[in-house]
């Protein structure tokens, strides 16, 4: 569907179920939301149930007077907000429901996160050619949207909005190259490559929800396509091994123990910061109170030098661990390595413009320029937030300083896009807004709250005409 298709979807049913000719819809759809919220779990009954319910009231739309003369668009859209809504209600019972999804999902993105940290492109036999990591970046954020919506169709546009920018990078790199058109063994890999890197969050549950619960007859055609293409990534990832990364099995399990080790460190450190937050005051409180109590029976028998022993070492320890490196120091630490390196050239061979000049470059050494230029403020902008410096743009030449806020400003856009359901998305990427519609949110609360006074009026004539 369209934008404007979309957005129109929920806002019309809701506007339609409005009008006392619904009533008996309203009726309908409210008796089932609740008796299958009270039955007990089982996926393959709850996405029948489900599928046979959505097709059913789309059957009764069509010979309903409400839609009359409705054009095949308008009984689309009317579908899909029946979808929206009746999927927004169910969302809690039957995402992620069952401890085996849950620990599927734990398991995906725990390998995820140790693979990321060690994959390249070359592992995934992607050809030079084709590899634009800086660019990629735009795919994994789609993906790493998914968990913000909760209609179906919301989560399959982010899959496709990934897909999409891939299939696209990849003509452009194609076309570019004089080479035919990228196919699927060009694309899957790719797919896989993002997929790791931006390790959506519960990315097993997402997919088996989109499965599920989609509207059948609308999951077809290019929507199929690339759907199919990441329950094959899934499916790789969850056996991924040495041989599906060109690797020997020494240096995969090397990789995995050094991946373990760091995310491990990280989040020892993480502990032992919330840790050491909440023992300090304790520990003076204790000491505190066992000083008042040996002050009430006999002075000489205060702990002074236990006292000042336990703060000494208290405060040692808290300088060995707020003891971060700084940008420089790293950068020092870094240099010096370098030079130490036999082969100074080799450690710079990602970087191929390091020793050129003006005139050495040609018009198709942009691109590259621009993509090296990407990956290396990516970079340094995540070093510099991790480290918990000051702000990037503080730290960069001043003539980058106005880019950097550029780029600043950019990501708050994104960011209110993201936070903000009433926010459309749009770029040159032919990615589609998937919350364009997500009125839902405060028109579903709209209609309830009109419909159950609708309903207190409508009681005192009919029980057929209770309101949702």
């Amino acid at each position: 569907m369209e934008n404007a298709d979309v957005f129109l979807g929920l806002h019309d049913f809701l506007e339609r179920m409005r009008q006392p000719t619904a009533a008996d819809f309203v009726k309908s759809i409210k008796s089932f939301i609740v008796s299958f919220s009270n039955n007990a779990h089982d996926p393959e009954r709850d996405s029948a149930a489900v599928q046979e319910f959505l097709a059913k009231m789309e059957a009764d739309f069509r010979a309903h007077p409400l839609w009359a003369g409705c054009s095949e668009e308008e009984l689309e859209s009317a579908g899909e907000g029946l979808e929206k809504y009746v999927m927004t209600k169910l969302f809690t019972r039957v995402f992620a429901s069952l401890p085996d999804d849950v620990k599927h999902d734990d398991q995906l993105s725990e390998k995820m996160a140790l693979v990321q940290q060690f994959i390249r492109p070359e592992n995934l036999d992607i050809t030079p050619n084709f590899q634009n990591e800086g660019s990629w970046l735009l795919a994994q954020k789609e993906l790493q949207k998914i968990n913000i919506y909760k209609a179906p169709r919301d989560k399959l546009v982010c899959i496709l909005n990934c897909c999409k920018v891939i299939s696209n990078l990849l003509y452009n790199a194609s076309v570019a190259s004089n080479e035919h058109p990228p196919g699927a063994d060009e694309f899957l890999p790719v797919l896989i490559y993002v997929t790791i890197k931006a390790n959506p969050p519960q990315l097993y549950s997402n997919l088996l929800y989109i499965q599920r619960y989609r509207r059948q007859s609308r999951l077809v055609s290019e929507a199929a396509y690339f759907f199919t293409n990441m329950l094959s990534v899934e499916s790789f990832i969850s056996n991924i091994d040495a041989k599906a990364l060109s690797m020997d099995e020494t240096e995969y399990e090397k990789n995995m123990e050094t991946a373990r080790a760091l995310l491990s460190g990280l989040s020892a450190d993480s502990n032992q910061t919330s840790q050491n937050a909440g023992h300090i005051p304790m520990a003076e409180s204790r000491e505190t109170k066992q000083q008042a109590l040996n002050s009430s029976k006999d002075q000489s028998l205060r702990p002074k030098s236990s006292e000042t022993k336990s703060r000494d070492e208290t405060t040692k320890d808290e300088s060995a661990f707020t003891k971060i490196p700084s940008l420089s120091d790293l950068e020092n630490k870094g240099a010096t390595l370098i030079l130490k390196e036999d082969q100074v050239s080799q450690v710079f061979k990602d970087y191929p413009f390091l020793f050129s000049r003006g005139g050495d470059l040609t018009v198709n050494d942009v691109e590259d320029l621009l993509n090296d230029y990407k990956k290396l403020v990516f970079k340094y902008v995540s070093l510099v937030k991790g480290l918990g410096g000051a702000s990037p743009s503080s730290l960069l030449p001043l003539s980058l300083q106005t880019q950097f806020q550029h780029v600043e400003t950019m990501n708050k856009r994104d960011e209110k896009s993201e936070t903000d359901p009433n926010n459309e998305l749009t770029t040159d990427t032919g990615i589609t807004d998937p919350g364009s519609n997500k009125d839902s949110l405060f028109e579903v609360e709209n209609l309830e709250s009109k419909l159950s006074q609708e309903e207190a009026v409508q009681d005192g004539k009919s029980e057929e005409n209770s309101q949702l």
